[in-house]
Formats: C-alpha cells, structure tokens, sequence
C-alpha cells in the first residue's frame, strides 16, 4: 500500500490553494528559504506528515488481523526510518486512540529506557499484555521472536536482501490458539509502505485485510436488531413516554424495560466514539447526529440503516468486558431474537446456555458462582424455559455474563472422522433400573442444589472435609437421594460414580482448606520447582471443583500445559507412587465397602 509522498515526495505546485498557505507559513529553516518539494527521501526524515502517518495507521486498524474477537488488533510491528520518525507514528496513534495512549502502541528503540521491558510486556502472551504495536527502530528487526506477531508494517525503505527477509521472518513464528483455542496462526500480514516488494521482484499484489466482522460490531447490529423486534411488542407512545421518564435501573421486567436498557447501552457506546478518530472523522456526520439522546427515542427504518452501515463498525471507547462476556452477551442476543421471531435457532441456543451453566455450576466453590447457583440451577430444568421471556433472558445475561471467564477452556477435542462402517441388524431388549436422561438431569441438579444447601449435615460436612464416611452415612445419603428422585435414578448415580458417596463428592467438590491438608501429605518436607508448585496447585483446585483427582485427569490440560510429557516429567517415581497414595486416601473416604 504505497503512499504518494512515500514513493514521490511532495511538489508546492501540486498542492491545493489551502495547503499552500499551510506550506508557506511553516518554518522550513534558519534563513526563511522556502522549497518548492520535498524529495521522497526527506519524508520521515526532515519532513513528518500527519496525514501520511494517519493513513498507514487507519489501513492496519481497519485490515490488520484481530485477535479478541476482532476486537483488537493482534500483535503487530511497525519498522520506522528513525527515532524521530518512531516518535511521531506513536504520537499519530495516540492522538486518534487517546484512551490508549501510552500503553496499545510504544516506541521500543535503543534510546527507549526501560526498552527490555516492554519487549517482555510485548512478549507476554497468557494473557496478552499491553503493548500490542511495538514500533521499532532497527532494535526489532532481527533476533526478536514473538510468535504472537500478526501483522508487520514496512514503514522504511529496506534496500538490504538479507536484511528485508530478517524482518518478514518477525512475522514467521508459528503460535498455537492465538486466536481462540483450536484456532491458530496460518499466516501473517505484511503492510509495505515503501515499495519494499516491488523492489526485492515480490509481484504478489494486493490483498483484502482482515474480513471478519468484530465482535463489537455483531453485538452493536444484534442489538439493533432487539430493538427493532422489541418496537413489535410496544406502542410508540409507551416508548416516548419511558424516554421522559427515564432509564429505570435493576433488572428490566417488560419488554420496554429491555429496550431502554439496549438503547441506552448503544447510545453510551456513540458517545464515547472520538470524533478526531481517523477511522470515526469520516462518519462524523452521523456520530454526532446519534450521540444526542433524542435520535435514539424514535428508531424508524432510516435511522436504523444509519447506524448500521454508517455506525455500527466504528471504535469506541467504551469497554464492554472481556472477550468471554461480550461471546457471551452475543448468544443471550441471538437467544432473545429468536424468542420473539419464534426461530428454529431457538432449540439449539437455549441447549448452549443449558450447557454452559452447568460448566458454571462446577465452579461452585467460588463465592460469585454460589451466589447465582439457584439461577444455574433453573436454567438447567424445561421448567425454567416454558414461560422463559425477553426479560428474564436479559436478568440472566447481566448475573451470569462475569461468570463465563471461570468456565475451564482447556476441555479435550474429539475427533471426528469420516471412515466407512458397517451396522448389523439390531436387537431391541428392555432395559431396567435407569431412568431417561432428562430425568438423571433433573435429579442431578436437584442432589447438587440440595448438597450444596445443607453443608451443615454432618455427613455433607465429612464429603466436603474429606472426612471418612460410615456406613450410616452411606445409607442417611440413599434416603435423601430417594427423596429426590426415583430408586432407579439414584441406583443409576451410584453405578456411575462408583457408589453415591462419590456421586456425592463430585457434586459438592472439596473443601479448599480440606484439599490443600489433603496435598499437604505429599508436599510437606520437600523443595519444590516452580514447576512443581503450579501442579500441585492444579491439583487442589481439581479435588476443590469435583472431589476427586486420577493419575488419568494429569495427562490433559490443564496439567499438561505445565507438565506436556504428564507427571513423570516433573516427580520421581517415588514421589508420583507418594502423591498416588494421597489421592487415593482422599477418594477412600468417600467410599464405604459394605460387608
């Protein structure tokens, strides 16, 4: 993408009459000579330009790859001229990004101090540190290696073969989920400013930049599609009525409610649009039209085009919360859209959120998950959904949307193939003692609810304390289960959990004070590693979430990502054959062997 001035310089006589007087009145030297252009050479050499900079900074803003959902621009390098030239691109940036200033885009040069440090913070990737846009002064050029690096802009004339290919290989790091987990790096971008591949016979052309859309783009268009379906459910009188009387906090209970409360989020969001922000400026217009409250009252089919095509893609200052949560607002949107269009998408987004609280529910030992736990609990019975509305799909976003980030990502993928197979006639036999999968569901839900409310019985405090269990125990447990559900569900919790003393534990998890005494046996008396110290750690916070930890559970994530060949890289036999015997001593006191 190269510029005019980059490849032609600027000549006084081809500019407009405006940026003549401009040209005219600036202090070119000592004497008051005045040239008549300026060769390409001397651009970011002795001549800065504003606009040039803001172009080049606007085309990887808008084409660069993203990361975050398409939310941020991945980690990216710009190669400047000099240190002044560095100086003034961050400037640019920081003008046009001042929410960002002096954190998304650095200056990391030989004159920086502190310049090792932020080559470390731009290094860091779990999670991703700030800066994301290292602009670089020869430091960068070679010998870095950031596998993270998605994009590189040539903003200097390189005339060196070796040394051009030293750069493009910042660029070639190969970087596992760097995207999302399972979507890695494939390829990289380079942004050639200067004529670079032309000049080493690089006729590969131009290319589209990135083509996905944000994803606080589809959150802002999904919104105005709630409120558009929302205005089908409300008279326009009520809609004016509420915008007099304003925005009613806690949570919405009509469907005016809700869309007071979409609008006003959108609204915030223009506000907090920087209308000298090289991407927004074009579209001011139209920013500044929806930055007054008064457009928002009355949306018809105009207005809504406008926001959409001219708006919606625009950035905004405004933080929405992290990248799980805004994943997570959009799936309740779509829910929500498909409730009032009545869509056949309904059935497979309502199973998704199903899913996910109960991902959420197996972090019950954290204080802010227990504290939305009958919510969780709702959400996973056809109770729950028979009369579910707008509304109360909204109350649930707003409690559970901070939750998501607790969910464990680290989950092992399957395998699909495609093999030919061959299936033989079937026989049909009646099978007894095992209730449908609905009705285990229901129970399930129902024993961790009950478990989790009554940790003060004693035999709950002994799972939960890993206490040794007795066999009153055992059958004061079997009483209660059958309370809440049927003889064969409850025979069914016991044949999978290897008795309902682990059936129980696993719903209830571990004590933290109990799990960490519990490990104490194997790490008492030894100098541990770094290493060694975090396995252990995830150890504890797996007897903590589900009771129980096999030598099985170490050779997936997230054991693996400490110890990737399992345990026996990291301890001794002695000490794996010390740790087995704790473990199974925690898992023997949930057990009780009837004679």
């Amino acid at each position: 993408m190269p510029t005019y001035f980059m490849q032609q310089g600027i000549r006084y006589d081809d500019l407009p009459e405006e940026e003549k007087e401009q040209w005219d009145e600036l202090e070119w030297d000592d004497q008051g000579d005045i040239p008549e252009s300026v060769a390409a050479q001397e651009m970011n050499r002795s001549l800065f330009n504003e606009d040039a900079v803001d172009k080049v900074l606007e085309q990887l803003m808008t084409r660069g790859q993203k990361v975050a959902g398409g939310d941020r621009l991945g980690k990216t390098i710009i190669f400047a001229k000099n240190q002044k030239h560095a100086d003034f691109i961050q400037t640019r940036f920081d003008a046009n990004y001042p929410k960002e200033k002096g954190s998304f885009a650095r200056t990391i040069t030989f004159k920086v101090e502190y310049a090792q440090s932020l080559i470390d913070d731009f290094s860091f990737q779990d999670p991703p540190k700030a800066p994301h846009i290292a602009i670089s002064v020869d430091m960068l050029d070679t010998g870095i290696d950031v596998p993270e690096v998605l994009n590189l802009v040539f903003f200097k004339p390189v005339r060196s073969k070796t040394k051009f290919w030293q750069m493009v290989g910042r660029g070639t790091r190969l970087s596992p989920n760097v995207f999302a987990p399972g979507e890695d790096k494939r390829f990289f971008y380079v942004f050639d400013v200067c004529g670079n591949l032309e000049f080493f016979g690089n006729d590969g052309g131009t290319v589209e930049g990135s083509t996905a859309k944000p994803l606080r783009q589809s959150l802002f268009e999904s919104r105005l599609e709630l409120i558009a379906e929302l205005d089908n459910t409300v008279s326009p009188d009520d809609v004016r009525k509420a915008a007099e009387t304003g925005l009613q906090y806690g949570d919405p209970t009509t469907n005016l409610s809700v869309r007071q409360h979409v609008v006003a989020g959108l609204h915030s969001e223009v506000e907090a649009m920087n209308v000298d922000n090289f991407i927004v400026r074009p579209k001011r217009e139209s920013v500044e039209k929806f930055k007054q409250s008064e457009a928002w009252i009355s949306l018809n089919p105009d207005a809504m085009h406008e926001l959409q095509t001219e708006v919606s893609g625009l950035p905004s200052e405004q933080e929405l919360g992290e990248e799980e949560a805004k994943r997570f607002d959009l799936l309740m949107l779509k829910l929500q859209l498909a409730l009032l269009r009545k869509s056949a998408d309904f059935e497979g987004l309502r199973k998704r959120l199903m899913e996910l609280a109960e991902l959420i529910s197996d972090k019950h030992a954290i204080p802010q998950v227990k504290a939305q736990l009958e919510l969780l609990g709702e959400i996973q019975t056809d109770d729950w959904w028979q009369d579910v509305t707008v509304p109360m799909l909204e109350s649930a976003r707003r409690k559970l949307r901070h939750l998501i980030r607790l969910i464990d990502h680290h989950k092992k993928q399957p395998v699909y193939t495609n093999f030919e197979d061959i299936i033989e006639e079937g026989t049909e036999f009646e099978m007894g003692g095992v209730g449908g999968a609905n009705e285990f569901a229901l129970f399930r839900q129902k024993a961790r609810s009950f478990l989790r409310e009554h940790e003060d019985i004693p035999a709950v405090y002994k799972r939960r304390m890993n206490i040794q269990l007795t066999t009153e125990d055992i059958d004061a447990l079997e009483a209660t289960m059958v309370e809440l559900g049927s003889s064969d569900v409850v025979q069914q919790a016991a044949d999978e959990a290897d008795g309902l003393g682990l059936f129980a534990r696993s719903l209830v998890g571990l004590a933290p004070e109990a799990a960490t005494n519990a490990l104490s046996e194997f790490t008492a008396g030894s100098t541990m590693t770094a290493n060694q110290i975090t396995f252990a750690k995830l150890i504890v916070e797996r007897l903590v979430e589900h009771g129980i930890a096999e030598p099985k559970n170490f050779y997936d994530p997230p054991f693996t990502d400490v110890a990737p060949q399992g345990p026996q890289g990291l301890f001794s036999d002695v000490e794996l054959k010390r740790l087995q015997e704790v473990l199974a001593r925690v898992r023997n006191s949930a057990v009780v062997t009837r004679n």
